[in-house]
């Protein structure tokens, strides 16, 4: 927690390149906020819903996330909020959903080419909107002294109600297993790995209901994707409790290429 100290005593320095000035300057905000859009990894794994992202895992984005999680920087918490904020509500209305004025309800627009297709694939989307964050083991997160998804998801939450969203965040997941760590494994050993891994807390499912309302679909976040593994077993663990899960959304996306996935050895650390 040595450098969420030094970061209400000493002036700021960009997390992304370093100036003097700011928790993160404008122009390393601009990358991240690259162009917020899908990039699902290559190849996706079954199941895997539809994934946002602000920007690709590389430059200012990677640095900005490392501090973030491994190096204790706390404080970008609340811009990285913002960020998945964006992401989400850049993939709702990328699928013609938006609340209905006279039931309070998510509904989809059948206005244009996107939200019949939307329409089509999944109907309406009633109720309330639940943000779900992937859990952290929980060795990491004694070792992060925080959980690093959970409070962005979390702030992400609260901006999207400030924009009239019925949106909660719903930490209705936890690990049930052990997996062993992920870093240098291959799309096939990372499924593999996490098979049955998550599943849904007895009686959380009620906590994503922020006017009242029953929960219509789910909003998975985690902070990055990578061979989407861990997204798609998440994504399993929900539906087996009974909910949607149209859409997962992540600060940054690991730029794969199938034979690259072939020499997991040439990922960055701090992928997960």
């Amino acid at each position: 927690m040595l450098a969420a100290l030094l970061d209400l005593v000493l002036p700021p320095r960009c997390a992304g390149c370093g100036e003097p000035g700011a928790l993160v300057c404008p122009l390393c905000l601009e990358e991240i906020l690259r162009e917020p859009a899908p990039r699902p990894p290559d190849p996706a794994p079954p199941d895997l819903p539809e994934c946002w992202s602000a920007t690709c895992y590389d430059g200012a984005a990677r640095r900005v996330l490392l501090a973030y999680k491994e190096r204790g920087r706390t404080a970008l918490a609340p811009l990285l909020s913002a960020v998945l904020a964006e992401v989400a509500e850049s993939a709702l209305a990328a699928h013609a959903w938006r609340p209905s004025v006279d039931t309070g309800r998510v509904g989809a627009e059948r206005g244009g080419p996107a939200g019949r297709s939307a329409a089509a694939a999944r109907g309406a989307l009633p109720g309330q909107i639940a943000l779900v964050p992937v859990p952290s083991a929980r060795a990491a997160s004694r070792r992060r002294g925080h959980d690093p998804v959970g409070v962005i998801t979390s702030g992400a939450a609260k901006l999207l109600r400030r924009r009239g969203l019925p949106v909660a965040a719903a930490p209705m997941l936890r690990q049930g297993r052990r997996v062993a760590d992920q870093a240098g494994l291959s799309s096939t050993q990372r499924a593999a790995n996490l098979r049955d891994a998550f599943v849904v807390v007895p009686g959380r499912t009620g906590t994503a209901r922020p006017s009242g309302g029953r929960v219509g679909a789910v909003l998975l976040v985690d902070d990055i994707v990578t061979t989407g593994a861990t997204l798609a077993e998440a994504a399993r663990a929900v539906r087996e409790a009974g909910a949607e899960v149209p859409l997962a959304i992540t600060v940054a996306a690991t730029p794969r290429t199938r034979a690259r996935d072939r020499n997991p050895a040439a990922r960055h650390a701090g992928e997960t």
